[in-house]
């Protein structure tokens, strides 16, 4: 086979930190890579050197066996590379035709010819079997449509080299599908895929080669058919991990409820929600995407106001109707959307660490003390074992894994007696994901009422006490975590008629 890309001796430098270390990768024609490390293991940086967006201080580049410099963005498009980034990078208020192609209109008469743009973005969907209209402005679809116009961004251009970064994180297992329907097509035309996720079943569904980095170094490449997740992850994080999820030996510290919703119901979000949660247990809640359970997390944060119903903590009922009521109860929410919604990208790590309980370090004339900020942001950095060359960089400049740790330091300020936790390993490594669940045993040993809802299965399943599983913006069973099984789960799922026997 044709070997298309070469990254030799690739080095990359930034004040305080070499980000990475003499790394090698090769793709050939038609051919999937999987690129696998830890968060900060230098993967992102590697990529984003290919595609233009970094110049690195050592090492060579080599397509179809022709040594380059890669320039900048658009170099790198005209040399055949196109990339999907995790974080989606489309025009919101533009329409879904004009983002793809964006900088390279159809033009009649001098004038951009939105007819012919239309037309070819539909002839493109139905190709690659994507069902959405070119016309709709992009901030009106969903997420996980707005992901698939990326990838069909991205794949508009024909290139001979596509990075895919978590490109399924937030598809639904359909949207998956018919993106590895397109993956096989474009190998079939001779393309080199690098593949970055943390889900092992990908990796050994959808590639051919497995390269793995850690601490910004080159560990070692392998043929997917050829390994096994432990080998992998072994690689990457370079120990052993005996379980990837660790053992919770209590369902609970408290047979007393700590927390309950009762007919918690807003049309159209969610519909006559009621559980209940003792502390120390861990809640998981279970559903496809679009099933309501990320708006029934939001409604009881005060985000999604609910129209009625009741909550209750302690016994006492209890009103929330903002989340400043929320965080005055002592309820946090990490949210699933951790750049728009959990962090100020621009501000520094312990800028980020206090937002949530700014009283905590302001002085008696009500102005923040800073050697208080920076008390609290150690003593996090160092718990947490957030990767940072200081508590002074802008968290946009961190991995996906370390900014989520930051939304987590975030609400521990607030001290919570109530954690939900929506998809809080979304993008994140498998190291990181065994110290979030550590964590979540530790703050449980605490009373901590925790409620996790995760998209990914044996997740929810291994680290939950009790499983809701919602669909259709209700919830329609509930089960014992320990005793039943993903058929079970997925039957309830499914079904178009729940029996409550």
């Amino acid at each position: 086979m044709t070997t298309i890309l070469e990254m030799n001796g690739i080095r990359k430098e930034f004040p305080g930190v070499v980000a990475l270390d003499g790394v090698n990768i090769s793709v050939e024609a038609g051919q999937v890579l999987a690129l696998l490390g830890e968060n900060g293991a230098g993967k992102s940086t590697l990529m984003k050197i290919l595609s233009g967006s970094y110049q690195p201080n050592g090492g060579q580049i080599s397509i179809y066996g022709k040594k380059v410099e890669i320039k900048n963005v658009v170099h790198a498009k005209d040399l055949g590379i196109s990339i999907i980034y995790q974080e989606l990078s489309l025009s919101p208020n533009m329409t879904v035709a004009e983002n793809i192609f964006a900088l390279n209109e159809p033009v009649k008469f001098g004038l951009i010819d939105d007819k012919e743009m239309n037309r070819k973005t539909k002839e493109l969907f139905e190709e690659l079997g994507i069902s959405i209209s070119p016309t709709t402005v992009v901030k009106d679809l969903s997420i996980s449509s707005q992901q698939m116009v990326e990838i069909a961004k991205a794949i508009s251009s024909d290139p001979k080299i596509i990075i895919m970064d978590e490109p399924t994180s937030a598809l639904s297992s359909k949207e998956t599908e018919i993106l590895f329907t397109i993956i096989r097509k474009l190998k079939s035309k001779g393309c080199a895929i690098i593949y970055i996720s943390h889900r092992m079943d990908e990796i050994f569904e959808i590639t051919d080669v497995v390269s793995v980095l850690r601490d910004g170094k080159y560990i070692g490449t392998v043929k997917t058919q050829e390994t096994t997740s432990d080998e992998l992850i072994t690689m990457m994080v370079g120990r052993n991990m005996e379980e990837i999820y660790p053992h919770k030996d209590f369902p609970y510290v408290s047979d007393e409820t700590l927390f309950e919703v009762k007919g918690y119901h807003r049309d159209g979000d969610y519909h006559n929600i009621s559980f209940s949660l003792r502390p120390g247990e861990i809640l998981g809640f279970y559903g496809l995407m679009g099933s309501g359970r990320t708006e029934i997390a939001q409604g009881i944060f005060g985000m999604l106001k609910k129209e009625r119903g009741e909550m209750f903590i302690k016994g006492k009922q209890v009103k929330v109707n903002s989340p400043i009521d929320a965080i005055e109860k002592k309820i946090a929410f990490v949210t699933e959307d951790r750049k728009h919604e959990g962090l100020v990208l621009t501000a520094s790590v312990y800028e980020n660490m206090t937002l949530a309980n700014l009283e905590k370090v302001l002085n008696k004339f009500k102005l923040i003390n800073h050697n208080k900020e920076i008390s609290i942001t150690n003593k996090h950095v160092n718990n947490l074992k957030i990767k940072t060359p200081s508590i002074y960089q802008t968290v946009n400049k961190l991995s996906g894994g370390n900014q989520q740790k930051i939304v987590l330091s975030k609400w521990f300020e607030i001290e919570p007696e109530i954690l939900i936790l929506d998809e809080p390993t979304r993008g994140i490594d498998v190291g990181a994901k065994f110290e979030i669940y550590k964590l979540m045993i530790e703050l449980a040993q605490k009373g901590v009422g925790i409620i996790i809802i995760s998209s990914e299965l044996p997740e929810v399943l291994n680290t939950s006490d009790r499983l809701l599983v919602v669909r259709d913006h209700e919830i329609v069973a509930e089960l014992n975590s320990k005793e039943t099984s993903q058929e079970e789960i997925m039957n309830y799922i499914t079904s178009k008629k729940i029996s409550n026997e």
